[in-house]
C-alpha cells in the first residue's frame, strides 16, 4: 500500500472515520511488515522509559491485528500476543487521547476480561492510541498495573506517553517507508528484467572488479546453462585471450568495452557476438557497476568474411591485370623503340596504381592506412644505397581508400619528372616533402634541391593535366608550382574530407 503523507496524526485528533472501517485499518497495518520489527532495540528502550516514567510493572508497544494484538515490544510480560477479544488497546486506539482505565475491576467494559480476572491481573491501564499518517488507528502504547490507580497519572507522565507515542510512531513510519522504497526497488528491478527479458539480445551486468553476476533469460536459452556464470569454455579458445585481455584492460581503466569473438550455444555451434559494455561511475570517477550486451553479428561477419575473400581475389587479378598490361607494353615497344621513353613513363604509371591499389583494397594487407605511410610505399623505388631521396615528414593523416589513386597519381607525376628532369635525375639531388595540417585543409610542400639548374619555362603536358584534375577534381584542393635556383617547389592544399575515411 503506498503511503498517503509524510506528515505525523496531529495530537489530540481522533482517527480519520474513513480508517475505523477494519478493512481499511488492517490494509494499513500490513504496510508495516509487524513481525520485521518484533523486538526492535529502538521500541523496547520506549518501552523501558516508559514503565519507568509512569512507575509500572508493564509497558507494551501492542498492535491490534484482525484475531490478535501483538507486542512489538515489551516490558514486565513474557506473552508477546494475546487474542484480540480480551484486548484493552483495540479500545484505546480509537480514542483521541491517552484512555485511562483506574480499576479495570470497577469498568462494565473490562470487569470479566480473562486478563482481568486471571493473570496478569490487569487493575490499572493507560494508553496512549497508535495513529498512522493517514488517520488509520494501529493499537497503543500502554502501561499496566497490578495494583487500581484511583489517582491515574500525573500530567508530566501523561504528556510523557503522548510523546513517546509520537517516537513509536515516526519508528514506525521510518521502517514502513524502508519497506515502500525496497517494494519501489523490488517493482523497478522487476520492470528492468521484464525489459531485458524482452530484448533480443544477451543482456548482463557485473560488478566493481568485472565478474559477470547476471544475464536475462536470452543467456540461457543460447548458451543452455543453468547458471549466470560466464564459463571459460563457452567462449571460442582462439578468442578466449585476447577478448579476456581486453576485458581485464577496460575494467583497469574504466573504459567501455567492445570486442567480437565466438560464443558456444546450446547445440554446440560457435557463433560470432559483438559485446560491449559501459562502466557506471562513482561519485568519484570509479566504475563500480558494469551493463552490457552481446550482439549475435555471425551473420554480418561470415558475410564480412566472404567479401573480404573475394576482394582479395579481386585484388590480387588487378595486381596481375597491371603486371600483364606492363608486360604488354615492354613486349610492344620492343618493335618500336622510338616509342620507348613514352612507354617507360607509361610503365611508371601503371606500377605506381599498382601500389596505390594496395590502399584501395579493403584489407589492406600489411599497408599503413596513413598519408606518411602511403608516401613512403610510393617513394621507395627512388631511395639509393645511402637511403632515402624523397624525404617525407611532418604531421600525418589517415587517407581513404577513394583518395588513394589520385594521392599516388600526383606524385608518382612529381617524381617521375623529377627523375627525368630534376633533383632525382643525378646523384645527389633530393626531394623534401613537408606536411603540414591545417584544420579542414592539408598543406603539402614539394621542394627539390641539388638537381640540375631548372628550365625557366613550365610545359603544360598531359602530366599537369592529370595532377591539375587530380587535386582539383577529387582531392577537392588546389596546387601550385614554380622554379627557384634550387630546383621545383610544389605546394599542394588537399581537403582533409576528401581524403579521410568516411566516420
Amino acid at each position: 500500500m503506498t503511503i498517503q503523507s509524510n506528515l505525523m496524526w496531529p495530537v489530540g485528533s481522533p482517527p480519520a472515520p474513513s480508517f475505523t472501517h477494519e478493512q481499511q485499518r488492517l490494509q494499513v497495518l500490513e504496510s508495516y511488515v509487524l513481525d520485521s520489527l518484533v523486538d526492535d532495540p529502538e521500541l523496547r528502550t520506549i518501552t523501558e522509559f516508559a514503565a519507568r516514567l509512569c512507575d509500572a510493572p508493564v509497558a507494551l508497544i501492542s498492535l491490534v491485528e484482525e484475531e490478535r494484538q501483538l507486542f512489538l515490544a515489551r516490558e514486565g510480560l513474557d506473552a508477546r500476543e494475546t487474542p484480540r477479544d480480551v484486548s484493552f488497546c483495540a479500545h484505546a486506539m480509537l480514542h483521541d487521547s491517552v484512555m485511562l482505565v483506574p480499576d479495570a475491576t470497577q469498568d462494565d467494559r473490562f470487569a470479566d476480561n480473562p486478563l482481568v480476572t486471571g493473570a496478569p491481573h490487569i487493575r490499572f491501564y493507560a494508553g496512549q492510541p497508535l495513529i498512522s499518517q493517514e488517520g488509520a488507528p494501529l493499537g497503543t502504547l500502554c502501561v499496566i498495573d497490578s495494583h487500581p490507580r484511583p489517582q491515574g497519572l500525573t500530567s508530566l507522565q501523561r504528556q510523557g506517553l503522548v510523546v513517546l507515542g509520537q517516537s513509536v510512531m515516526r519508528r514506525l513510519r521510518s521502517r514502513r517507508g524502508q519497506i515502500e522504497s525496497i517494494r519501489r526497488l523490488q517493482r523497478s528491478e522487476e520492470q528492468l528484467r521484464a525489459l531485458a527479458d524482452s530484448m533480443p539480445d544477451i543482456a548482463w551486468s557485473a560488478d566493481a572488479n568485472g565478474k559477470l553476476d547476471y544475464f536475462n533469460s536470452r543467456w540461457f536459452e543460447y548458451t543452455g546453462v543453468k547458471d549466470a556464470e560466464y564459463k571459460r569454455d563457452l567462449v571460442h579458445p582462439e578468442d578466449y585471450e585476447r577478448a579476456s585481455a581486453a576485458w581485464k584492460q577496460a575494467v583497469r581503466d574504466g573504459t567501455p568495452y567492445e570486442a567480437e569473438s565466438r560464443l558456444r550455444s546450446a547445440n554446440g555451434e560457435w557463433r560470432w557476438m559483438l559485446v560491449r559494455a559501459e562502466p557506471v561511475m562513482d561519485d568519484e570517477g570509479r566504475a563500480h557497476r558494469w551493463f552490457g550486451t552481446m550482439t549475435d553479428v555471425d551473420e554480418a561477419h561470415r558475410l564480412s568474411e566472404t567479401r573480404e575473400l573475394l576482394a582479395r581475389e579481386l585484388s590480387h587479378r588487378i595486381k596481375n591485370i597491371f603486371a600483364v598490361v606492363a608486360g604488354l607494353i615492354s613486349l610492344a615497344v620492343r618493335k618500336k623503340p622510338e616509342h620507348r621513353e613514352f612507354a617507360e613513363e607509361l610503365t611508371g604509371t601503371i606500377r605506381a596504381l599498382g601500389r596505390a591499389h594496395d590502399y584501395v583494397r579493403p584489407s589492406g594487407g600489411q599497408r599503413q592506412g596513413t598519408l606518411l605511410g602511403m608516401l613512403g610505399d610510393l617513394f621507395q623505388p627512388y631511395a639509393d644505397s645511402s637511403g632515402p631521396r624523397v624525404h617525407v615528414q611532418g604531421d600525418d593523416a589517415p587517407i581513404a581508400a577513394r583518395a588513394a589513386t589520385p594521392v599516388a597519381l600526383v606524385f608518382h607525376e612529381l617524381a617521375t619528372n623529377s627523375a627525368k628532369y630534376g633533383a632525382l635525375s643525378n646523384d645527389t639531388g633530393v626531394v623534401e616533402l613537408a606536411i603540414e595540417d591545417r584544420g579542414e585543409m592539408l598543406k603539402l610542400r614539394w621542394v627539390e634541391q641539388g638537381g640540375p639548374p631548372p628550365g625557366s619555362e613550365m610545359n603544360e603536358g598531359f602530366g599537369s593535366r592529370l595532377v591539375d584534375m587530380s587535386v582539383k577534381g577529387q582531392l577537392g584542393g588546389s596546387w601550385e608550382r614554380r622554379f627557384t635556383e634550387e630546383g621545383l617547389v610544389v605546394e599542394l592544399k588537399l581537403s582533409r574530407q576528401a581524403i579521410s575515411p568516411d566516420p
